[in-house]
């Protein structure tokens, strides 16, 4: 998707899975700082409303609004570079679970060139599968092992997979086929699978 913002031209990227758990539950897995680790990254700061927080080798940033148990935004600062992300939480029709939907905003720069949607898209797809088998297990994930399983065939083949689904996605918004998949070829070593 297309937005214009003040600021200049922006593309937004949207996850969205439905979790087999109550609302209070899923908005405490992605608001508990113990819990977050157990399926995304160590996360330390102030998770509050106006608050910091930093994700342990990855991103950083400043909670801007919050409606527990359904949605919070945040500021994504990842080295030089600030983004949006926007969670929402809402029950499946006869108790079937709760939607997570994520949408991460980006300014089209040359980031956003040369990666395209990807670039956060497979970050989310992993952190959609980790949330996944957190709620599937009572299992705590040891953070130190993410790298390994990326490096693993499965690991490698969910990159793969991801990034050619956010390729798809891109060329289906309007994006020229041929930077698309260049963009994902891009991304997919960039998550060390190439």
């Amino acid at each position: 998707m297309i937005d214009v913002l003040e600021a200049g031209e922006a593309r937004t990227v949207t996850i969205s899975q439905v979790y087999p758990s109550a609302i209070e539950d899923v908005w405490d897995a992605c608001t508990n700082p113990e819990r977050i680790p157990r399926w995304f990254l160590p996360v330390s700061g102030d998770l509050r409303l106006g608050g910091r927080y930093a994700l342990t080798g990855n991103a950083s940033g400043t909670i801007t609004s919050c409606d527990p148990p359904r949605a919070f935004d945040a500021t994504w600062e990842f080295g030089d570079a600030v983004t949006w992300i926007e969670l929402r939480l809402t029950p499946e029709p006869g108790g079937a679970g709760t939607r997570f939907a994520l949408t991460h905003v980006a300014h089209v720069d040359d980031r956003w060139e040369q990666f395209g949607p990807g670039a956060v898209g497979v970050g989310w797809d992993l952190g959609v599968l980790g949330l996944a088998g957190h709620f599937g297990s009572a299992a705590v994930v040891d953070p130190s092992e993410g790298p390994a399983w990326l490096a693993s065939e499965e690991g490698r083949s969910f990159v793969v997979l991801s990034s050619r689904g956010w390729c798809d996605a891109n060329v289906a918004a309007g994006a020229d086929p041929d930077g698309a998949r260049a963009a994902a070829e891009r991304t997919t070593v960039a998550y060390g699978a190439g």
